[in-house]
């Protein structure tokens, strides 16, 4: 008897993702303030802030378990002198157990999925640090990491591009 569930009648035997996390850490962790060494700014302080992203994944030992490494490089500099006035760097693991995910789609799950599920814990560090060092707290704004992958994807490609036929990468 056809499943009625599917348009083609068949049954399909797609595995169920299961993603875990098993550990969060922080691997790294920097702040620098620069005003308590040079002084507090003269004149109009006008804060502008920057934060770079960079990730790393790995594959660990144990089956189905990945590492992932979130970096975050947040600076304020005052928009009126362009002094340096903190730099906070967190690089923030999580491993993860990754059960289901066809072997296709598991880069791109390691680098857009599990980053978001760290974000709120790294947001709360970065706004605790600064708040500690003597700044109004950050707030950092959500990191679109599907964009952020599909701009490293872009980098890459370029790059290979620009490489000789005999230095690319598959």
């Amino acid at each position: 008897m056809a499943d009625e569930n599917t348009p083609n009648g068949e049954a399909q035997a797609q595995p169920q993702v299961r993603m875990q996390i098993l550990a969060q850490y922080i691997r790294d962790l920097s702040f620098e303030n620069a005003v308590a060494t040079k002084g507090a700014p003269q004149g109009d302080v006008q804060p502008e802030m920057t934060v770079q992203v960079s990730l790393d994944a790995r594959k660990r030992q144990t089956e189905n378990q990945y590492e992932v490494i979130s970096k975050y490089r947040v600076t304020s500099t005052n928009k009126s002198d362009g002094q340096t006035m903190f730099l906070a760097e967190l690089d923030y693991g999580g491993v993860f157990h990754i059960d289901g995910v066809p072997e296709d789609q598991l880069h791109p799950f390691l680098m857009i999925e599990c980053p978001r599920m760290l974000f709120p814990f790294v947001r709360r560090i970065v706004s605790d640090l600064t708040r500690d060092g003597g700044f109004p707290p950050f707030n950092m704004d959500p990191v679109d990491f599907v964009a952020l992958y599909r701009q490293e994807l872009a980098r890459r490609a370029q790059a290979q591009q620009g490489a000789p036929a005999d230095q690319k990468l598959s």
